[in-house]
């Protein structure tokens, strides 16, 4: 047997000011054929769970290029074709495969494409023919298409936000692909619309009781794989929002009611699938009220992982206007910051004029005098199984106000974010965090409590007031319930 590994993919935000070129691609994650290593990294699951496989059962694993983008605006023509030969002349190459494994995003959108991963599928399928079997992987917040369901055997996502299952999904789906290529099941899909723009946050109820309901349908009356597309809201595109997808075993039809009954429950939970937002001054108030810390607030509105500048000043300026002491804030990213604290030391005081500097979003930059209090090159953080790129990082002390400042445009996951470069954070009264959801599953755990705060910013969770133009309607909440949802579900 013959496989080919491959991964491309980014999170497009049609409200992004920043642009994605090949390379935003070489700076977040760009691993060459067989340069992977052994330890996955997020996208990447797919890839090392081959890898395991082959080992044990001594099929052929032929591994292509793998290039994630931060998320930001839509990529450049010239990138995404360029990307997309690159992967169909690997694929050439390896020629005859029986399965192909790509590890994608599912809310990729370029100049001249609205559906990049749909395309992708698309002419993998014309390559291979209809005998291999062609499986990916997807984050939930992605754009699930009819073109992604006509060429694939096998779509798998995340079931958890923050996304800590990605290595197991991924070996969901090495494993029914390899079922599949062997004959021993044959997959149909199915989706259902929800007919919603919404957040699923994943550790809540009742987003957690639907989470669990999905995994225990999973392996019983011939289901073979239970899937929520969350949808990604700020990607203008008509299949943009909630759908259910269900893999089966021969059964269609299975398949199509049980997506069906799935959707109808989804659509239930609206207006509850998220934990309270507050907009940013009472968000402040009610953590510096908060009895003991460290209290996190997360920074939803400058969230990287959403295609947000993550340079945005609004809260830092406050908390500095009102004399906050014991906080921290990061990453905010300022590559010249940066620079300029490298060059400095540690110990140096200097003047510092840092974020700011996107645009209208990322409001005004900050003159500050600052102390550099740690620094270093190239830094990590880890997120689930692997880790991701913070690049050249600089810590400064402003005041009683701790700021972790990076290079490479990223968002919170990890404490060790702050606590590997000098900031504390058992003394902290206040931890902000730039993220909207993913920073849970590190930060939870050592928090007093935890708030979502949605202040200015790129990322606006306020759906209705987006400038949507290409967003299929009716859809909640854009429209009334009884106009969304007026036409039965279909799938």
């Amino acid at each position: 047997m013959r496989v080919y590994a491959a991964g491309l993919g980014t999170e497009t935000n049609s409200f992004s000011p920043i642009p994605t070129g090949l390379e935003s691609f070489r700076e977040y994650l760009w691993f060459e054929p067989g340069t992977h290593p052994e330890e996955a990294r997020f996208f990447t699951g797919p890839l090392v769970a081959a890898r395991a496989r082959a080992r044990s059962e001594g099929f052929t694993l032929i591994e292509g290029l793998h290039a994630f983008a931060a998320p930001a605006g839509p990529t450049s023509a010239e990138t995404w074709h360029r990307l997309r030969a690159r992967i169909l002349a690997e694929l050439e190459a390896a020629s005859p495969v029986d399965v192909v494994l790509l590890s994608l995003h599912g809310a990729m959108i370029a100049e001249d494409c609205e559906d990049c991963e749909g395309e992708l599928l698309r002419a993998v399928r014309a390559r291979v023919g209809e005998r291999a079997i062609v499986a990916a992987e997807l984050d939930p917040h992605c754009h699930l298409t009819d073109q992604m369901l006509a060429h694939a055997d096998i779509l798998v996502l995340y079931k958890e936000y923050p996304h800590t299952d990605t290595l197991e999904r991924a070996e969901e789906l090495v494993d029914l692909a390899l079922r599949a290529a062997r004959g021993r099941i044959r997959p149909v899909m199915a989706t259902a619309d929800c007919r919603m723009l919404a957040l699923f946050h994943t550790p809540r109820e009742p987003v957690r009781g639907f989470v669990d309901r999905m995994k225990a349908l999973e392996g019983r009356d011939g289901v073979l794989s239970v899937s929520l597309a969350h949808g990604f809201p700020w990607g203008d595109v008509p299949d943009c929002g909630a759908r259910v997808l269900v893999v089966a075993d021969g059964d269609r039809e299975r398949a199509r009611a049980l997506a069906r009954e799935l959707a109808r429950e989804v659509r239930a939970m609206r207006g509850n699938t998220t934990e309270p937002v507050f907009d940013l001054e009472e968000g402040l108030a009610r953590a510096l009220a908060h009895p003991g810390g460290p209290v996190v607030v997360a920074d939803t509105a400058d969230n990287a992982g959403g295609g947000a500048p993550s340079d945005s000043t609004f809260v830092l300026a406050r908390l500095l206007a009102t004399g906050v002491e014991r906080a921290c804030l990061g990453p905010l990213w300022d590559p010249v910051a940066v620079r300029f604290c490298h060059l400095a030391g540690i110990g140096a005081r200097l003047s510092l004029r840092i974020g700011g500097k996107v645009g209208a979003v990322s409001g005004p930059p900050l003159d500050v005098e600052a102390e550099v209090v740690g620094l270093a090159r190239d830094a990590e953080q880890r997120f689930g199984p692997g880790r991701t790129r913070l690049g050249d990082v600089a810590a400064i002390r402003i005041g009683g106000i701790e700021v972790l400042l990076n290079s490479v445009r990223t968002q919170a996951f990890d404490p060790a974010l702050f606590t590997a470069h000098g900031i504390r954070l058992d003394d902290k009264k206040l931890v902000v965090v730039k993220s909207m959801q993913h920073f849970y599953a590190g930060f939870a755990p050592i928090a007093a409590r935890v708030l979502w705060i949605n202040g200015p910013g790129a990322l606006s969770q306020d759906f209705a007031r987006l400038p949507y133009r290409r967003v299929r309607r009716p859809i909640w909440p854009l429209d009334p319930p009884e106009v969304a949802f007026a036409d039965a579900i279909g799938g």
